[in-house]
């Protein structure tokens, strides 16, 4: 902003405090607040990548930050269950269920991604029947497509302790 308007980075920051809007941080972190609580088939520290967005039953997006530990150390290569894992739990995620379980996943990778680079996945789920539904995730690095997964997931009813079956309020009939 400083660049596009032709002023220094204090004029910025004084203005945006003046204006009371939040630094980035503070609103990602206001936005990954409100989106983690959205979720309920995995944990916040289940989801691998940031979650940015979500609409429950309809679409998602996360980021994930690459980084050492994730390649492979001669070609220096991000390993693909990396990138699997990513578009996995982001269709998980989508899912406004207790127990959600892939079924399927028919995936393609389209290039290799390097250390360094961000990847952007965006979910959106295609259709639902019953219980089953289909998730389509896309992830880029910047604009290029670099993975591609269509992921058939299964909303489950979860067992309960003792053979007895959870009643609609989540209590157990016996």
């Amino acid at each position: 902003m400083a660049a596009h308007f032709g002023v220094s980075v204090q004029t910025i920051r004084l203005d945006r405090l003046a204006l009371g809007v939040p630094e980035l941080r503070e609103r990602m972190k206001e936005v990954a607040a409100r989106t983690y609580g959205q979720v309920k088939s995995l944990g916040s520290k289940e989801i691998v990548g940031e979650l940015i967005d979500i609409a429950l039953g309809q679409r998602g997006i996360s980021i994930l930050e690459t980084t050492e530990e994730m390649v492979f150390e001669k070609t220096r290569i991000v390993r693909g269950h990396y990138i699997f894992a990513q578009a996995d739990s982001l269709a998980i995620a989508l899912i406004d269920a207790d127990v959600v379980l892939t079924g399927l996943a028919n995936i393609k990778f389209k290039r290799p991604v390097q250390v360094g680079e961000k990847l952007v996945a965006k979910a959106e789920v295609l259709r639902k029947k019953g219980k089953k539904f289909i998730v389509l995730v896309q992830t880029k690095v910047g604009q290029e497509p670099v993975f591609r997964g269509k992921f058939v997931v299964f909303a489950v009813e979860p067992k309960v302790p003792g053979g007895a079956q959870p009643d609609r309020r989540g209590g157990a009939v016996r």
